[in-house]
């Protein structure tokens, strides 16, 4: 990738992270790095961890549309961390990680390949957070008492949980840059910028369709193996909220940890048009925390050590952008 367009996510990436940042009450933050203690950096190390797996599932996808003796893997973990930072930061989420991984893996694979695997990895990821939804509220139904309120919520989760799969399913089968492109069409603002783009590159796309459901229709263990190493990276983070309730109080359990973040993601998910979820994940927390009547004081807690944490691996993440390849 040339130094301007990496100079371009950089600066814009830090100026995001600087208006986050100056959000921040400082006396809280520091009262809760001290009260976290040895705990806070557990849950910096456990995202290092997280982070591999990310990197794992996407080489598997690289590798399952051709060679990857271009790659290392060293590299691709880098690459990873700073398209999730650019991703925290940016508006809508894939605007800012998504391009930025195409273009710093274009030398090397090709911008074809680039693009349909960087598509195939946040397909699967999005994917995966759909099942980890679903699972989340089977798994609440069997462990917890469930009234009236929680019932209906529940059952919205469930419907809104297999309808994502099931569009993802044909997405895998057909590809979805064809219609992603299609529905652009139809916003007002670009859809005349869409059509021109459509037209020019329909070539393109459509073999990023066919690598796409390639992977689906030809590749069936790459890719149960891709959706399975993103779900148990789902299950895993919930040890960070592990982690750091224990740091209150004793009475959490893993269980419990998966659905306080199976429920919050939701919540912020829904909210994916803010810069690093901004109030979304926060509000989660405490819906999340006070149906499972964990005292408001904690969820607050909770909240600003992962907003935290979420801080220092997107600036991580965007210092990593200035490492030449």
């Amino acid at each position: 990738m040339k130094s301007k367009h990496k100079n371009i996510f950089f600066i814009f990436g830090i100026t995001i992270l600087v208006i986050m940042a100056s959000q921040l009450d400082y006396a809280q933050v520091r009262e809760g790095i001290s009260h976290a203690g040895y705990w806070f950096v557990a849950v910096l190390a456990l995202w290092a961890a997280l982070y591999v797996i990310n990197a794992y599932t996407w080489y598997l996808i690289i590798r399952s549309t051709g060679d990857t003796k271009n790659i290392k893997f060293g590299w691709l973990y880098r690459i990873t961390i700073s398209g999730f930072a650019l991703n925290y930061a940016t508006p809508g989420g894939l605007l800012g990680g998504e391009p930025y991984k195409i273009m710093a893996l274009s030398p090397k694979i090709g911008t074809e390949r680039a693009s349909s695997t960087v598509i195939l990895f946040a397909m699967t990821h999005i994917f995966s957070h759909f099942w980890f939804w679903l699972l989340s509220a089977i798994l609440f139904i069997f462990v917890h008492s469930v009234n009236m309120a929680l019932g209906i919520i529940l059952a919205a989760t469930i419907v809104f949980s297999l309808a994502g799969i099931m569009f993802f399913v044909k997405g895998y089968k057909k590809g979805l840059a064809v219609k992603a492109m299609n529905i652009c069409r139809h916003i007002p603002g670009i859809k005349n910028k869409a059509a021109k783009f459509i037209e020019k590159n329909k070539d393109s796309l459509a073999e990023i369709d066919s690598q796409i459901a390639a992977l689906h229709n030809q590749s069936k263990t790459t890719f149960v193996t891709a959706v399975m190493s993103e779900l148990v990276c789902r299950i895993l983070s919930a040890l960070e909220i592990y982690f750091i309730v224990r740091i209150l109080t004793p009475d959490i359990t893993y269980v419990d940890s998966i659905l306080i973040l199976a429920f919050t993601s939701l919540f912020a998910n829904l909210l994916f048009f803010l810069p690093l979820q901004l109030g979304g994940r926060e509000g989660g927390f405490l819906l999340s925390g006070s149906g499972l009547a964990i005292p408001t004081p904690t969820t607050i807690f909770v909240a600003l050590i992962v907003r935290l944490r979420e801080l220092i691996w997107t600036a991580i993440g965007l210092l990593l952008i200035k490492i030449k390849d």
